[in-house]
């Protein structure tokens, strides 16, 4: 491990509790249940009213953000909400119109070198040295940030396939996004800021990606990402932000999202049913009747136990549930039209 691994530093005050992850006050800092059971944990990125404006546009607002040490956080939104933005001011790319923040527990602006050193970024819009070859790129970056890598840029190169002496100029999207992953993981950092870092790849090594997170987020360390494939957000977040229009709308765990989705329920009784009994119930939204009343379809939002209840009281012969899509949800955000309720 490289020695941007033996510093820590954090701050927390809140309190949030969740269904997968339980953070709760621990001298300063926060233990964060589920991932580091009785483990105290710092605080990787904060933001206080954080924001980047072009001229008169936002870029991002007022943004008020905590990933705490140990998690995989997902940050999501449609194209042009911000989600760039903020990566690139929190690594000082671009340089914050008010607000502030603290990655690592140093500050975005004072100390953007000392952040870079310890981050392993991928951004969204990768370049390179095409004359370089991906091992030549590789060793610069290494020296830049003055740690040794090598080991890990070979074990890393062999797992995704990567072919390190050919120019980077030769390569396609897929293989110049490998290059990326490899540069940002290499020096084993305390904290990986990605980009849509799958992007161009394929699916097995979309596959081989997400457990590589995994393992990083079973060594205690930090996963900070953007991207568009919902169901990778799915399997690998803890957390998920949710941006719009320039601002932080939700932050919540997958499964609290996927708790929000329209459920839906087939019953099939063994003689007709009032459907009126069903339409009136707690958290339903629609109720089809089937079969000359003997079926009913149900659209569910939220828990189905008044469904269960009601359907008790008859003779059940059979009862299905299809879940709801996490993209359901989370497109309902996007265009605005979510239901708070």
């Amino acid at each position: 491990m490289s020695e941007a691994n033996t510093n820590r530093h954090g701050e927390g005050s809140h309190r949030r509790a969740t269904a997968k992850t339980i953070f709760s006050s621990c001298d300063g800092v926060h233990r964060l249940g589920g991932l580091r059971e009785g483990r105290c944990m710092a605080t990787a990125i904060a933001t206080s009213g954080l924001t980047k404006s072009y001229g008169s546009n936002p870029g991002i607002a007022d943004l008020d953000l905590e990933v705490v040490e140990g998690e995989v956080f997902g940050f999501l939104g449609p194209n042009g909400a911000g989600k760039s933005t903020t990566i690139r001011t929190l690594l000082n790319f671009l340089f914050p119109t008010s607000g502030s923040g603290t990655v690592l527990g140093l500050d975005i602006v004072s100390d953007s070198l000392e952040i870079r050193r310890r981050t392993g970024y991928l951004p969204g819009d990768l370049s390179m040295y095409d004359t370089m070859t991906a091992r030549e790129f590789l060793i610069y970056f290494a020296n830049l940030r003055k740690v040794k890598a090598d080991t890990q840029m070979k074990v890393l190169a062999e797992r995704f396939n990567l072919d390190l002496d050919r120019k980077i100029k030769e390569y396609s999207t897929g293989n110049r996004q490998k290059v990326g992953i490899v540069n940002a993981f290499m020096h084993e950092p305390e904290l990986l800021i990605l980009d849509e870092p799958t992007s161009g790849l394929d699916p097995l090594l979309q596959q081989e990606f997400q457990e590589l997170i995994g393992e990083v987020r079973a060594e205690g360390r930090t996963v900070f990402l953007s991207s568009h494939i919902l169901p990778e957000v799915d399997r690998i977040a803890d957390r998920v932000g949710i941006v719009r229009k320039a601002h932080l709308i939700e932050v919540n765990t997958v499964e609290a999202f996927k708790a929000k989705a329209h459920r839906s329920v087939t019953i099939q009784f063994s003689r007709p049913v009032d459907l009126a009994e069903f339409d009136r119930l707690e958290n339903v939204t629609s109720a089809e009747s089937r079969n000359n009343g003997s079926v009913v379809v149900l659209t569910v939002k939220g828990d189905v136990d008044a469904v269960v209840k009601a359907a008790a009281r008859h003779d059940v012969v059979s009862l299905s549930t299809r879940a709801g899509e996490l993209e359901e949800v989370f497109l309902s955000y996007y265009a605005g039209t979510h239901d708070a309720a």
